[in-house]
């Protein structure tokens, strides 16, 4: 296999231009990968938060264990996606669970503390139904601020081969 359009020695077998790639054996992550590493995340996220909310409030919950559904629905969908893609790789279900776990924890953990965190703070929020434009509003601006917050998180974690650089090692 020919390695001169591939600017690292760690083995991995995809072609990238320079500054294009992944982020591992450059030196760092780019920027452009944190920010698909953070959406990727970001959208795990916030179907198993909507989700959890749709079914909270459908069975008539209350504000505390709606939000526990909704941020363990995130925590689902937001490994599901990353663990169904590294399945698909070709990775045993027992080691994607592991790079699954490694990948999103700290991403997950981060991007729903902010966003929960924005709801709790915007008057009115956690009473709104989501009939409510104010509802939509704190969840939307909830999750932009955590993205904004999640996305150095991930190209710092991403540069040290931590999170979805685990995940980019199997693509």
């Amino acid at each position: 296999m020919d390695h001169s359009t591939h600017h690292s020695d760690t083995g991995h077998r995809h072609s990238a231009p320079a500054g294009g790639g992944h982020g591992h054996g450059h030196g760092g992550a780019t920027w452009a990968t944190a920010i698909r590493a953070t959406l990727h995340c970001l959208t795990g996220c916030a179907i198993g938060e909507i989700l959890g909310m749709v079914v909270g409030t459908a069975l008539m919950w209350g504000n505390a264990p709606t939000m526990v559904l909704a941020i363990a629905l995130a925590f689902v969908f937001g490994y599901s996606f990353t663990l169904f893609a590294v399945v698909r790789a070709g990775v045993s279900m027992r080691a994607a669970i592991k790079v699954a776990l490694a990948a999103d924890t700290v991403s997950i953990a981060v991007m729903e503390l902010v966003d929960n965190g924005i709801i709790a703070l915007v008057p009115g929020a956690l009473d709104a139904h989501l009939s409510d434009g104010l509802f939509w509003y704190a969840l939307l601006g909830g999750f932009a601020v955590a993205f904004v917050i999640t996305t150095p998180v991930n190209k710092w974690m991403i540069g040290r081969g931590k999170g979805h650089a685990v995940v980019h090692a199997h693509h």
